[in-house]
C-alpha cells in the first residue's frame, strides 16, 4: 500500500498537470491570421491615422482631430447618398431574395426537367465581373445602340431606363440579375438539408404542394434568409461599379459624383485629394454598415428561434 501511494504523492507534490497548448491549431490558423492582418486590419488602422488630417494647399498635411467627422455628419452629399442606397436596399433586397426563394423552391419541387442545367444557368450571371456586367446592360438598355434604342425606333417612342428619374431602377434590374443565382443556391441548399422523413410524414398526413412549402420547406428558409438580407444589405451598400462606370456611356443618367457613399469617397481621394476626408467617410459608412447588418441579425435570429 505504501509502494502504491508514492507515485500520488510525487504527482500531488508536482502539482495539477498544465493543459496543452494547441500549438498546432494555432499554426494552422497563423497564415490566414497574417494575411487577414494584412489586407483587412492594417487597412482599416491606416484609414483610421488618415481621418485625422487634411491636405492644405498652404501647409500640406494637417492634423486635424475629428473635424473630418465633424464635416461629414453636415455634409449633405454624404447623407443624400446614404439616402440614396437605403432606398435602393428597401426596395431591391426583398424583390431579389424573393426571386430567389421561388426559384429555389421550383427547383426543388423535382417538378422541372433540366435541374441541373437550369441551376448552373441561374448561378451563371454571379460569375460575370461586374464591371463586363455593368458594360452589357449598357449597351443593352441603352437608347443609343441598344435594345430600347431600336424599340424606341420602332414605336416612336423615346423611353430612356438610363435618364435621372429611372437610372437607379435600371441598376436594380442589374444588380438583381447579377445576384439572384448566388441567393438562390443559398436557399437551394437549406432545402436539400431538410430531412426526407419530414416529406414522408407530410405525404402520409395528406398534404399538398402548397402545404409542404408553408409548414417545412419556408421554415427551414428561416435562417438561410437571415444570411442572405445581411450579405445583400452589405453589397448595395457597398455599390460602387454601375455609378461609377454608367456615366461614360450615358449622357445624362443623372449620376454624380456623390451618388453613392462608396463613389462620393472614391472621387474625394482620388479626385479632389481629400485622403483624410474620404477615409472618414469610409470609416463612418462601414460603421452604419456593421450597425444595420448586426441589427437585421439579432432581429431575424431571434424570430427564427421564436419560430416566427
Amino acid at each position: 500500500m505504501a509502494q502504491a501511494r508514492q507515485p500520488d504523492a510525487a504527482a500531488a507534490a508536482r502539482g495539477p498537470r498544465k493543459p496543452r497548448r494547441p500549438q498546432a491549431g494555432l499554426a494552422f490558423i497563423a497564415p490566414f491570421a497574417a494575411l487577414f492582418a494584412l489586407v483587412f486590419i492594417v487597412p482599416i488602422l491606416y484609414a483610421a491615422y488618415l481621418s485625422f488630417f487634411q491636405d492644405r494647399l498652404v501647409g500640406g498635411t494637417t492634423f486635424v482631430g475629428l473635424d473630418n467627422y465633424a464635416k461629414l455628419v453636415r455634409d449633405p452629399q454624404f447623407w443624400d447618398g446614404v439616402a440614396r442606397v437605403a432606398r435602393f436596399t428597401l426596395v431591391q433586397v426583398p424583390i431579389m431574395l424573393v426571386l430567389s426563394m421561388a426559384l429555389a423552391l421550383a427547383l426543388d419541387s423535382m417538378r422541372l426537367h433540366g435541374t441541373k442545367f437550369l441551376r448552373v444557368t441561374i448561378f451563371l450571371p454571379y460569375a460575370v465581373p461586374a464591371i463586363v456586367s455593368t458594360l452589357m446592360w449598357g449597351f443593352l438598355l441603352g437608347v443609343k445602340y441598344g435594345l430600347f434604342g431600336s424599340l424606341n425606333k420602332a414605336l416612336g417612342t423615346d423611353f430612356d431606363p438610363f435618364s435621372p428619374g429611372t437610372t437607379l431602377i435600371s441598376i436594380g434590374v442589374m444588380v438583381t440579375w447579377a445576384f439572384t443565382g448566388f441567393n438562390m443556391l443559398i436557399f437551394y441548399a437549406a432545402l436539400k438539408a431538410v430531412p426526407r422523413e419530414l416529406y414522408e410524414a407530410a405525404a402520409i398526413d395528406g398534404a399538398n404542394e402548397l402545404q409542404v412549402v408553408r409548414a417545412i420547406k419556408l421554415p427551414a428558409l428561416r435562417g438561410s434568409l437571415v444570411v442572405t438580407v445581411i450579405f445583400s444589405i452589405i453589397g448595395t451598400f457597398q455599390m460602387f461599379n454601375e455609378p461609377q462606370i454608367l456615366p461614360s456611356m450615358v449622357a445624362n443618367s443623372g449620376v454624380t459624383t456623390f451618388y453613392t457613399p462608396n463613389l462620393y469617397a472614391y472621387n474625394l481621394a482620388f479626385t479632389g485629394s481629400q485622403q483624410g476626408y474620404a477615409a472618414a467617410l469610409a470609416l463612418v459608412m462601414a460603421a452604419i454598415t456593421i450597425a444595420v447588418a448586426y441589427a437585421v441579425q439579432i432581429r431575424g435570429l431571434r424570430n427564427a428561434s421564436s419560430g416566427r
